[in-house]
């Protein structure tokens, strides 16, 4: 993996102070106080955010937003028919009924899904992705995942498969920690 660049003064770069010269300040101003996760948690966050930016910046080119994106890649993802109830686009989307009720309703009003009756349970709501529906996320999904794989592409084969697993276990490990394994918005409300 890269090094972080580093100037005379301490700074990365960026004219911002590195995770290490920021650990090292708290540790020199309170020793005692655990300063390690300022190496991985800072950078984690800072990757989300710039992640989360540049996806939306792609999206909007796209013409689609990321809830939306969502709810297609879902349904795709499902394989044909690419139908699901509602139920399950939101055991799937780690989403509230309501935040599905609303992605479904806009992308019906697209014509990118359609809603049909269920079968079994009374009020049971199937999704359908529609054949422009199917192309949008076919096309989008496409773009957002190759613009990813350039931002990573400063990362070996290797160590790509390294912090995948590395990762998953942090993720694992901290929802276990916290009781809590749903995945919502990045620093937003749930």
């Amino acid at each position: 993996m890269a090094k972080e660049p580093r100037t005379e003064n301490g700074e990365d770069g960026t004219g911002r102070a590195s995770t290490r010269d920021i650990a090292a300040a708290w540790e020199r101003e309170r020793p005692g106080t655990p300063s390690d996760s300022i190496g991985i948690v800072t950078p984690i966050w800072q990757l989300a955010k710039l992640f989360g930016d540049d996806r939306r910046r792609v999206l909007a080119s796209a013409g689609v937003d990321s809830a939306t994106l969502d709810l297609l890649s879902v349904l795709r993802r499902s394989g044909p028919p690419y139908t699901l109830s509602t139920r399950e686009l939101g055991r799937r989307s780690l989403v509230t009924a309501g935040a599905i009720s609303q992605r479904v309703a806009r992308a019906e009003r697209e014509g990118l899904v359609t809603r049909q009756p269920g079968t079994g349970r009374p009020r049971t709501v199937q999704i359908a992705l529609t054949a422009a529906g199917h192309d949008l996320v076919e096309v989008t999904v496409d773009q957002v995942l190759l613009r990813e794989t350039e931002l990573i592409g400063g990362l070996t084969p290797d160590e790509r498969n390294r912090l995948t697993e590395l990762l998953h276990l942090l993720l694992t490990d901290v929802q276990q920690r916290i009781g809590d394994d749903r995945i919502t918005q990045v620093g937003g409300e749930e």
